[in-house]
């Protein structure tokens, strides 16, 4: 069937999460102690309505319908095909793709800001506080914060900071108070700013003062909000995935390859986890979760026991991860930024059900170019990554001469990323590929956490 456009109703909005960890093994994360982590050691930090999900291995969980009132602003998002860049392409190929830039903030990020302000409300929690490192996600809890009356405070990334300033009127537009980072007000940004006066900024870093901020609130008030890497966060995800199937159903669909871009893995396992579960079902598909060749999470470091930030706050998570002191150059890929992945999406990657891939930042530059001039759509720097990978399979589909289905997440637009778009057309923006010499130095720091047991699923 030809179509430009598949339009979901509301009716036909899933009502339900997908939860991964129904099947699949994972390593458990530890504490201080080297032993699991209890979910009473959490509730400091997340509000326990949220750590029961977290630890859940339920396969599918109820959607509230307070929660489903705020999505329906945006959701269900459309499924549309790339007929432009397929015929700029001259490929075979049939690309789709789900568009999330249509929230109010403009990416995926809602997706789970949305029910994390509402369970923290339910919970009596008054204050919200995050990390961000493009901007996105601080602008998607700042909104969500808003429809629940919570207050919300983030912790942007400095290099962003600097970058994206209208990122920071976004969140001030809806009360959240927006912090460069590292800052001054908590012992982990200072310790930073000790170290490096000059210091860009690390999601890690980050992560760390949002931590801090959160559990030296006196009044008891006070939650952390994640965007990415937990498990609830990748489960308030696969609305994304769980819409395209249906959409891709009502045409006669099914992908051949699956892409989305992979920085703490929230978009990649929107898209990607419920076809992963058809996989581990026996369904031949190829999926891609696509990262810079200047952070290369999963295609280069290893799977280990490490920190999900700077400071050592958070647990050890069993993650691909290129060590928590990494401080990534300064490229622009906005929250794929990030020394670690998702441990989810790093067991998938550790069992082969997902492929991993990387592109360079001019590659992404180049892709998300061509993607503007031929579906008109500016893609965020980060879907320019998948992007990348999109243009390539399209390429190759062309050279085996094969009708592939190519299905990708966009996840965002980049009207505040036109800083980027800017130099890149103006030839100032270089490639970074990291060393092997800087990824030796970057790993030392979990020489000595405990290693993962290696777990399939199948």
């Amino acid at each position: 069937m030809d179509v430009k456009k598949v339009i979901l109703t509301d009716d036909e909005m899933p009502r339900q999460w997908y939860n991964i960890l129904a099947d699949i093994k994972m390593n458990p994360p530890l504490g201080p102690d080297g032993k699991p982590i209890s979910p009473e050691a959490l509730a400091p930090v997340f509000p326990m309505n949220l750590i029961e999900q977290e630890v859940s291995t339920e396969r599918w969980i109820d959607i509230p319908e307070p929660v489903l009132d705020v999505l329906r602003l945006w959701r269900p998002a459309p499924l549309i095909r790339a007929t432009g860049l397929e015929k700029a392409l001259d490929t075979p190929a049939r690309i789709y793709y789900k568009y999330e830039g249509a929230s109010p903030p403009g990416s995926h990020k809602p997706n789970t800001a949305v029910p994390q302000a509402y369970y923290n409300k339910e919970f009596g929690i008054k204050k919200m506080t995050t990390e961000t490192g493009a901007g996105q996600w601080g602008s998607a809890l700042s909104f969500a914060c808003a429809q629940f009356g919570i207050e919300c405070k983030v912790f942007m990334v400095r290099v962003s900071f600097d970058q994206k300033p209208y990122r920071k009127a976004m969140m001030q537009a809806w009360g959240g108070n927006c912090i460069a980072s590292p800052s001054m007000e908590t012992r982990a940004g200072r310790a930073a700013l000790e170290k490096d006066p000059n210091t860009p900024g690390s999601l890690g870093i980050a992560i760390s003062e949002a931590v801090e901020a959160a559990v030296t609130d006196e009044t008891g008030q006070t939650r952390y909000g994640l965007g990415s890497v937990l498990n609830h966060v990748m489960l308030h995800q696969t609305i994304i995935g769980l819409e395209a199937k249906k959409q891709l159903e009502k045409i006669g669909e099914y992908p051949d390859i699956i892409i989305g871009c992979a920085g703490g893995g929230s978009n990649f396992a929107g898209i990607a986890f419920p076809y992963v579960l058809d996989k581990i079902n026996g369904k031949q598909v190829e999926i891609y979760p696509v990262e810079p060749a200047a952070c290369p999470t999963l295609t280069k470091a290893p799977f280990v026991y490490d920190h999900g930030d700077t400071a050592k706050y958070t647990p050890l998570l069993p993650m691909h991860s290129l060590g928590h002191a990494f401080v990534p150059p300064p490229f622009h890929a906005g929250g794929l930024r990030y020394h670690g992945m998702a441990p989810t999406v790093s067991q998938l990657a550790d069992e082969g059900l997902i492929t991993p891939k990387s592109v360079t930042q001019l590659d992404a530059y180049n892709a998300g170019i061509l993607t503007t001039r031929t579906e008109g759509i500016i893609p965020a720097p980060e879907t320019n990554h998948a992007l990348a990978q999109v243009v390539a399979e399209a390429k190759q589909a062309k050279e085996e001469g094969k009708e592939k289905v190519i299905l990708f997440n966009w996840s965002g637009h980049g009207l505040l990323d036109l800083g980027a778009y800017e130099k890149h057309l103006a030839g100032e923006l270089k490639n970074y590929e990291l060393s092997d010499e800087d990824m030796i130095e970057s790993e030392k720091v979990f020489a000595d956490f405990p290693k993962p047991q290696s777990l399939k699923s199948r």
